[in-house]
């Protein structure tokens, strides 16, 4: 994926606040909780709970949102398939980024456990 792809471009464009429902509503009907979701986004971003509803309120973009972000120093371990791509070898640094919470959404929804999900070294 090169660095300047219309789907790089259209990622950047797109607001937490559009994707954030989506990701509780693929955790709830896998009876995982909000709270959960909540440390897992914590984990890769730095963000708690009230920064999380105020990026949403203020109908911020990915790019913002990652821009603001303290991402893990972790987040490389996060490797694997997500939408076709193989997360670490995407190019563009914040469709990479993007990807890895949706990675992390993903396993939370199949039910991995949060200490395996949340990678450390």
């Amino acid at each position: 994926m090169n660095s300047t792809s219309p789907h790089d471009e259209r990622m950047a464009k797109l607001t937490f606040a559009e994707v954030y429902p989506h990701y509780v509503t693929k955790i709830e009907k896998k009876g995982r909780t909000r709270d959960e979701l909540h440390q897992v986004i914590t984990w890769l971003t730095g963000f708690n709970k009230k920064a999380l509803e105020k990026h949403i309120k203020d109908e911020i973009t990915f790019k913002q949102f990652f821009q603001k972000a303290k991402l893990n120093p972790n987040a490389h371990l996060i490797t694997g398939m997500i939408c076709g791509y193989r997360i670490e070898e995407i190019k563009n640094p914040l469709t990479q980024q993007v990807r890895y919470l949706d990675k992390l959404v993903d396993e939370l929804a199949k039910g991995r456990k949060m200490e395996k999900i949340l990678r450390t070294e």
